[in-house]
């Protein structure tokens, strides 16, 4: 593990949801290329709860094949009870990666002490290592930052996700913490503030799409040019933000497709885009030079 960009990659889908091999492949060289720290494979952004299952291995092997041992790769395994996402753990058996990221169930509200049950059994059953995945926006359950410190005691989970500073900070500074317990922060909005905080492992789906910018911002965080690296957080905060104004899962498909990236990377019940939304798309990418 290294200090830098970690990006959530896409997952290109053809029109029956059937998996784009070649063009995953692209993505993931491209971002080899351009120096991400790590890389994770159907996270949030590469849309794991709406794959279907006979993708689902074949896009992790392709993931690590494309890698190449080049950079960390995770995969995800959100699911809802610890029995399916063993189930899915199970189906990465014998492939080289480093990791898997899971989310708190998100079908019904999840306690505290039901969030401890759930991430130790899943971490004492696994061959991989766990990763937190906080995302209290989609599951309407935070893992508090007490309750990641009673977790992070179990050997086999190796890190977290999350967006929260306080969160982070107090992790951080935790006697329980590890050294080889990582924390990735994904507050994309002040990512420059956080990695001049101290926390310098930063994962978000927006890289994907904005890498040759993403490599930049990182360079210059690495010289301490911290005026330069918020002008570039600034260029992917509005091609985020333009992205949003549209739906964020069909515009981020235009987005891909624009740079080349061919499939659907977005529920396959989204709203089309508008021309209008189009144009906007296309503006800001040629605006901060992506196109």
């Amino acid at each position: 593990m290294k200090y830098g960009f970690y990006t959530a990659l896409g997952t290109p889908l053809d029109e029956n949801g059937n998996f784009i091999a070649g063009s995953f492949e692209k993505q993931i060289r491209q971002q080899i290329t351009a120096g991400a720290s790590g890389l994770l494979v159907m996270g949030s952004m590469g849309i794991e709860p709406y794959i279907k299952n006979s993708e689902y291995t074949k896009i992790a092997k392709t993931a690590v094949e494309a890698a190449k041992h080049a950079c960390p790769v995770f995969i995800g395994v959100m699911d809802n009870s610890v029995s399916r996402v063993m189930e899915k753990i199970n189906a990465l058996k014998g492939m080289k990666i480093d990791g898997v990221f899971a989310t708190v169930p998100y079908y019904y509200s999840v306690s505290q002490e039901e969030m401890k049950n759930y991430f130790t059994d899943i971490a004492s059953k696994s061959p991989y290592p766990i990763y937190m995945y906080d995302l209290p926006a989609v599951t309407k359950a935070k893992i508090q930052a007490n309750t990641a410190e009673c977790l992070i005691k179990h050997d086999n989970i190796m890190g977290i996700k999350t967006g929260d500073l306080g969160t982070a900070r107090i992790i951080s500074r935790s006697p329980n913490k590890r050294n080889s317990f990582n924390i990735f922060f994904s507050g994309l909005d002040i990512f420059d503030f956080a990695y001049r905080s101290g926390i310098k492992m930063n994962l978000d789906g927006m890289f994907a799409c904005t890498v040759g910018i993403a490599a930049k911002m990182y360079r210059t965080l690495e010289n301490s040019d911290f005026q330069q690296a918020a002008a570039f957080l600034d260029e992917i905060l509005l091609l985020r933000d333009t992205l949003a104004g549209a739906g964020i899962f069909p515009a981020f498909t235009y987005a891909m497709n624009l740079l080349g990236l061919e499939g659907n990377y977005s529920p396959d019940y989204s709203v089309r885009l508008s021309p209008d939304q189009k144009e906007k798309i296309s503006q800001c990418m040629k605006d901060i030079k992506l196109l």
